[in-house]
């Protein structure tokens, strides 16, 4: 059964690397290609792929809160997700957000379509190196993921994706269009964690955002870019 895939990377040569080894396979047919989370989700819901493989690294909303609003919009969607790196925190970001599998960018054409074709049959993939530093950490009873600072805990995680892109300096229109929310939304949001953090204005936010280290937190869970491997 074929097999349609959206592919997502903000490297175009990324992209075209990745549609060339998917070429070679008649079981994938690339539908769509997005350089960011929000392009991704619109085609998504426009378009309703079979199979998303996108980058954890994506500007803006990054590939586990990108993928979470995939799966809000389409359950059926299955979500792999490629990273530079392997560790434990975005492994678990990345399952806990609803992603199938989780591949390594360092992998082999074959080894990439080896999970896909996992994923794609229902299946799950997590490349070895992936899977090894998990069951390591299963096994010493640490599989808990770094949360948001303490400070932020009577926050929602859409609050805090909110308060995180306003530290970022995107505007109340920005953030609408990348969490698809209505501008008006964002502002009840925003109104709505000066309440809570007993701050007074969006200065207040930024400021708390970045002395409780939210943008760091956030960062810790994506990958950097790179070229085809």
């Amino acid at each position: 059964m074929l097999c349609d895939v959206l592919l997502v990377d903000d490297h175009k040569i990324m992209r075209d690397g990745i549609r060339a080894i998917l070429s070679r396979d008649a079981e994938f047919r690339v539908v769509g290609e997005a350089e960011n989370g929000a392009d991704a989700i619109l085609f998504v819901k426009k378009n309703r792929p079979d199979l998303v493989l996108l980058d954890i690294g994506l500007p803006g909303l990054n590939g586990v809160e990108t993928t979470a609003e995939i799966l809000r919009h389409h359950v059926d969607c299955k979500v792999v997700i490629l990273s530079m790196y392997d560790d434990e925190n975005s492994v678990v970001g990345a399952i806990r957000s609803g992603a199938r599998g989780f591949v390594l960018k360092k992998v082999s054409d074959n080894d990439l379509l080896e999970a896909l074709r996992a994923v794609a049959r229902g299946g799950a993939y997590l490349s070895p190196q992936v899977s090894d530093r998990l069951l390591s950490r299963i096994q010493k009873g640490d599989l808990e993921a770094k949360q948001a600072p303490a400070a932020l805990d009577g926050l929602s995680p859409r609050e805090i994706q909110v308060l995180r892109m306003v530290a970022e300096g995107k505007t109340s229109k920005e953030i609408a269009v990348a969490l698809d929310l209505k501008e008006q939304t964002v502002r009840s949001y925003r109104k709505t964690m000066m309440k809570k953090l007993g701050v007074n204005n969006v200065a207040g936010l930024t400021q708390l955002a970045l002395s409780t280290g939210l943008t760091h937190f956030a960062e810790s869970t994506q990958g950097q870019p790179s070229g085809v491997e």
